[in-house]
């Protein structure tokens, strides 16, 4: 029996949150993934390419697996009801309920996510506090059917770790092995917790967050409060 992961395409959708574990879950056994959005025409990520969604909303199927990845556009989302209904009626039945980096924002803003622990871009983090979830600095974190991961690259050893709780480690581990994840990063800079991460560029990068998505967080906050569903 075939695993059907949908994943929420949109645009400015930080593409490695997308492709990374879409790479891995393509590994899996009798796996179908689906890309869905409002129509079927080249959706731009944030690395300056398009990307082909493969239904839509509308039409997808139900999914075992459904999926938000992030970026700047998961925050645009908080304004598009089609969007998060999408998210609420597929959360119903869906086996389990993820993202990577700020798609957990998205998953919280349609409401799915009070009282559940869930990571995010350190960059954002706390702000999940202010939809009702509770924010774990992990690179990983599994709360029940939720499964979250942290920023960007984290989105593969989300998948691995998806993978091994929908079939086996053993399954996990040949996807790991056919797309060689072996990483080896030349710095020890990917997190701010690691020893050469420059603490005034986190200040920074919080800083810039808290601006840019902070009012809009904010918005949707008020939205669950005194929701019109």
């Amino acid at each position: 029996m075939s695993i059907r992961f949908v994943a929420l395409l949109f645009p400015n959708v930080t593409q490695l949150d997308l492709t990374g574990p879409a790479q891995v879950f393509s590994r899996l056994p009798d796996a179908e993934l689906h890309l869905a959005w409002h129509r079927i025409e080249p959706v731009p990520t944030d690395a300056g390419f398009s990307i082909l969604p493969t239904t839509t909303l509308a039409d997808a199927p139900q999914a075992d697996v459904l999926f938000v990845p992030g970026g700047q556009g998961a925050f645009e989302l908080f304004e598009d009801e089609t969007a998060l209904g999408f998210l609420r009626r597929q959360a119903v039945d869906a086996r389990y309920v993820t993202s990577v980096c700020t798609g957990s924002f998205a998953l919280a803003a349609a409401g799915l996510l009070a009282g559940r622990r869930a990571t995010s871009h350190w960059g954002s983090l706390d702000m999940l506090a202010d939809l009702g979830a509770v924010p774990v600095a992990e690179r990983v974190v599994i709360d029940g059917r939720i499964v979250t991961g942290a920023g960007v690259t984290s989105g593969i050893d989300f998948a691995l770790t998806l993978a091994a709780e929908l079939f086996d480690a053993d399954t996990a581990r040949r996807a790991q092995l056919a797309l060689e994840y072996d990483p080896q990063p030349p710095f020890d800079a990917g997190s701010p917790r690691r020893p050469d991460a420059d603490p005034a560029e986190v200040e920074r990068v919080t800083a810039q967050s808290r601006r840019l998505r902070g009012p809009l967080v904010a918005r949707a906050a008020e939205r669950l409060r005194h929701p019109r569903f």
